[in-house]
This record gives C-alpha cells, sequence and structure tokens, in this order.
C-alpha cells in the first residue's frame, strides 16, 4: 500500500482553554465512539515538569527546546503520566508546573516537537480523540470534527478551584486569566478557535449534554 492508498486519520480535535471541560469530554468521547484519547496538554506539562526538576530556566528557550527534543514522555489514555521513567501524573498538575507551562508551551521548537509527536501518535492508531489548545487550528487542521469548547471565565475557575485544592477561588482566577493571555497571545499557534470548528458553551451543560451534542455533529 503507498502512502496515497492509506486510509485516511479519524482524527476528532477538542481545543479550549482551562477549565472549560475538554479532558473530561474528550475522555467521554473517545469511549462513547472507541477511539484512543490523548490530553496533549499533559505533554507540554511533561516538558516544564522536566525542566523545572532538572533546575533550568522555563524562560531559557535553547535550554528548554533541547529537553523537549530529548525527553521520553508516555501519555496512558488513563491519566498517567510519565517522563524519562519517572511517574510525573500528580506533579504535572501542581502549582509549580501550572505557572511554567505557558511560557514552555510559547517555546516554537517546544511546539514543534510535541506536534510531530502528536502526529505520529495519531498516524499509529489510525486517528483519536485528541485534546489541547492547537489540535484543530494546526496540529489536525483536516480533523474530521473539530470541536472548541469554552465557558464563562467565573464557572472555568470554579471548576479548576475544586480540582485544585491547595488554591483559593481568587488565586485560580487570577491563574487562569494570566494563562488565558499567555495562551491566546503568544506568537507561535495561539489558542484560538479553529476554521470551522463547532463551538460549545459548556457553563451550564452537563459532561452528557456536551458529548451528545458533539456526537451529533459528528453524525
Amino acid at each position: 500500500m503507498t502512502e496515497n492508498d492509506q486510509a485516511p486519520l479519524r482524527v476528532i480535535a477538542i481545543d479550549g482553554p482551562a477549565g472549560s471541560g475538554k479532558s473530561t469530554v474528550a475522555r467521554a468521547v473517545a469511549e462513547r465512539v472507541g477511539l484512543p484519547y490523548l490530553d496533549t496538554g499533559a505533554m507540554y506539562r511533561s516538558v516544564a515538569f522536566a525542566a523545572l526538576r532538572g533546575g533550568v530556566d522555563p524562560e531559557d528557550g535553547e535550554v528548554v527546546g533541547n529537553l523537549a527534543e530529548s525527553l521520553s514522555i508516555d501519555v496512558s489514555p488513563e491519566g498517567t503520566v510519565t517522563v524519562d521513567g519517572v511517574d510525573a501524573t500528580i506533579e504535572i498538575r501542581g502549582p509549580e508546573v501550572t505557572r511554567a507551562v505557558s511560557v514552555v508551551a510559547a517555546n516554537p521548537r517546544v511546539r514543534g516537537e510535541m506536534r510531530r509527536r502528536q502526529r505520529e501518535w495519531a498516524e499509529v492508531r489510525g486517528g483519536g480523540v485528541m485534546e489541547g489548545r492547537d489540535i484543530g487550528s494546526v496540529v489536525f487542521p483536516d480533523a474530521a470534527l473539530k470541536v472548541y469548547l469554552d465557558a464563562a471565565p467565573e464557572v472555568r475557575a470554579a471548576r479548576r478551584s475544586k480540582e485544585v485544592t491547595d488554591l483559593d477561588y481568587e488565586t485560580v482566577a487570577a491563574d487562569l486569566a494570566r494563562r488565558d493571555a499567555l495562551d491566546q497571545g503568544r506568537e507561535h499557534d495561539p489558542l484560538r478557535e479553529a476554521d470551522g470548528a463547532f463551538v460549545v458553551d459548556t457553563s451550564d451543560l452537563s459532561i452528557d449534554d456536551i458529548v451528545d451534542v458533539i456526537l451529533e455533529r459528528l453524525g
């Protein structure tokens, strides 16, 4: 079989800001349609984790770029994350990594390497449900379905503050606003609605409602 004869990838791209419900929705959609699931944000968090663990300044673009290209990162569908053989599942969700990840994710070399790995992941599996911030706009602009989830800032902050028990609502809300500004304002692959994306405001919807809406769109 030649490259031109290969079956097209079946990718469902789910993008959106933190607290919009991407991870929970993407996992549920993947289960319903029988496709593998990938949290691409965990990959960027893994690079930030490795930088902090190695005493590397996240702002040092060259060193962080070299690090990203050399790391072994494994993100399982169940959510376990291993970085160079170290279980980083809990640490990558901690406040230190959360504060550093937007700077790391703005690094063009990091983005290029993670994009390459994400495409390779989907090609090996024939597709998948992939969630992140640039899946539909950059990684797979020809995805079978592109979804952009969003919610009111106060709703997103309330959701995230329930997940991060060691930070109060005001701190979480400020962190989200800062990260939104960084993600939307970065030069390379900023967070935005992909062309042709199906936009869903999740503020007043349950997870089941969101999944049903997405699957109706998928047809």
